[in-house]
């Protein structure tokens, strides 16, 4: 076919599309009214849904862990050069670095020890759990549940006394928390500083659990670094304690061995043994008691040293930033999406007629 028959095919094709859609643009004009009403249809119903939905509150805390350990000899060299982009590894072996940490924030272990934290309110001291549970209304749905109606969470409860319904509850509130309104984040490596933001319909509930997060995260994270060098100390202190009991049986024992004695015939030599002997194990347990006392002060040094720092910078302050659908935006958003879907009705159900 050559190029002078394709062309008058190609105008016609192009008239219809153009006639087409006149008449669709016709037809959808004269059903103006029908858009319409749907559009204020959908705009007060968004409207309506902007006055029942409850405002998302934002809780953030932010802090920074300063840990000494870390921050002298090869650890400022690799701060340094990352300070200049250089990226010459050596954080890898520890479970805190990078993302380990805020990771660790988002934990189930974690989040459900949080949970059992005792808060006050209304003059009555109970846990985050329940807290939880009250805001999202869950006891209304337990009542005719003989095997929910009973079941309670009270705060600092030892965690292996809990039933198995116990763990569902706690890990159903676990994953809504997780997924839709805990996140941790670090804006920038080269930065320490990280962001903990909960959001809640309940203002109080994201700032009670907020702060309870960051301090029980803080507890276990200082406990993990130093517990080597606390358990070294420990030891370090109960030989201190052994070896000072020591000494003083020993001293007690030649002031014994002394007054037995006293006046005694300096031709009987035999007498004073034991003496001589205790004198021994004074002077052996003095000199075992302060290496002992020296060792132990370094230890104390070399836990300080290993304890990290969790400062923290800004806590959540009532009243905390809050999110809310605006009626504006409930007006347009319903309007908009009310009207689409009446065309999109029409033109189907033309179309289907026209078949």
């Amino acid at each position: 076919m050559s190029t002078s028959e394709q062309t008058p095919q190609d105008e016609i094709s192009l008239k219809e599309l153009i006639e087409r859609v006149r008449i669709w643009f016709a037809y959808l004009l004269s059903r103006w009214k029908v858009i319409v009403l749907a559009g204020f249809i959908g705009g007060a119903l968004g409207l309506t849904y902007s006055f029942i939905t409850k405002p998302i509150y934002i809780a953030t805390l932010s802090y920074v862990v300063e840990d000494e350990k870390a921050g002298g000899g090869l650890g400022g060299v690799l701060g340094l050069a990352s300070s200049f982009g250089f990226d010459l590894g050596g954080s890898g072996g520890s479970i805190f670095s990078g993302s380990n940490l805020t990771e660790l924030f988002k934990s189930r272990k974690m989040v459900e020890q949080t949970l059992l934290t005792p808060v006050i309110v209304n003059d009555k001291t109970i846990s985050l759990a329940e807290m939880y549970i009250q805001n999202v209304k869950w006891r209304k749905s337990w009542v005719n549940k003989q095997k929910l109606a009973s079941i309670q969470f009270l705060p600092n409860t030892n965690r292996n006394y809990f039933t198995r319904t116990h763990d569902s509850i706690l890990g159903a509130i676990y994953y809504d928390l997780s997924k839709n309104s805990l996140s941790v984040a670090q804006k920038d490596k080269k930065i320490g500083i990280v962001s903990i933001e909960m959001k809640s319909t309940s203002e109080l509930f994201a700032k009670y659990f907020c702060e309870a997060l960051a301090q029980q995260v803080g507890q276990f994270y200082v406990t993990t670094k130093s517990k080597k060098a606390r358990m070294n100390m420990a030891i370090l202190q109960r030989q201190t304690d052994s070896i000072r009991g020591e000494l003083n049986s020993a001293i007690t024992g030649v002031a014994v061995a002394n007054d037995n004695t006293f006046n005694l015939n300096p031709a009987l030599n035999v007498k004073r043994s034991p003496s001589a002997r205790r004198q021994v194990d004074v002077q052996a347990n003095t000199a075992i008691l302060t290496e002992l006392v020296k060792q132990t002060e370094l230890a104390k040094v070399t836990l300080r040293r290993e304890t990290p720092l969790i400062q923290v910078i800004d806590r959540p302050i009532l009243p905390l930033k809050k999110e809310r659908f605006g009626k504006v935006s409930g007006i347009l958003v319903g309007s908009f999406l009310s009207a689409i879907l009446t065309i999109l009705y029409l033109v189907v159900r033309r179309f289907i007629k026209e078949m």
